[in-house]
C-alpha cells in the first residue's frame, strides 16, 4: 500500500480539470505511438497560459504522475501508472471494508426481519 504522501500526490495531481485532460490524453493517445506525445499535443486546446500548463505538468511530474523524456527541442510526455495504480489500491482497500460493513448490515437486517415473522406467527 502506497504511503500517505504518495496518495496525497496522486489526488492533489487530478485535483484539476487541465491536470486530468493531459492525462486522458495521455492514457488515450499518448499509448497509440509508444513515443509519448509532444508537450504541445497533450496540452493543445486548454485555454491557459504557458507559464500555468508549466506549473500543471510539473504537479503531474512531482506526483509522479508522467515522465517527461528530452530529446534535442522536443520535450516528450509520457504517463507512469505507478500514482494512479496506488489510488487505485487505496480506493480498492475502503471499498472491500464498506462492502464488509454493508454485508454485516444486510445480514442484521434479514435476521431482524426473520425474527419479526417468528413473533408474529406465535401470536
Amino acid at each position: 500500500m502506497a504511503n500517505q504522501a504518495t496518495l496525497d500526490a496522486a489526488f492533489a495531481a487530478c485535483a484539476h480539470p487541465i491536470r486530468r485532460g493531459i492525462v486522458e490524453r495521455l492514457a488515450t493517445q499518448g499509448a497509440r505511438g509508444g513515443e509519448g506525445l509532444s508537450v504541445g499535443e497533450a496540452t493543445r486546446g486548454f485555454e491557459v497560459s504557458k507559464p500555468a500548463i508549466s506549473r500543471h505538468l510539473r504537479v503531474l511530474e512531482e506526483a509522479g504522475a508522467i515522465v517527461r523524456v528530452i530529446d534535442g527541442r522536443t520535450h516528450r510526455l509520457h504517463l507512469a501508472g505507478q500514482p494512479f495504480e496506488d489510488a487505485e489500491d487505496w480506493i480498492s482497500a475502503l471499498r472491500a471494508m464498506w462492502e464488509r460493513k454493508f454485508d454485516v448490515v444486510e445480514q442484521f437486517i434479514a435476521e431482524s426481519r426473520e425474527g419479526a415473522r417468528d413473533g408474529e406467527g406465535s401470536k
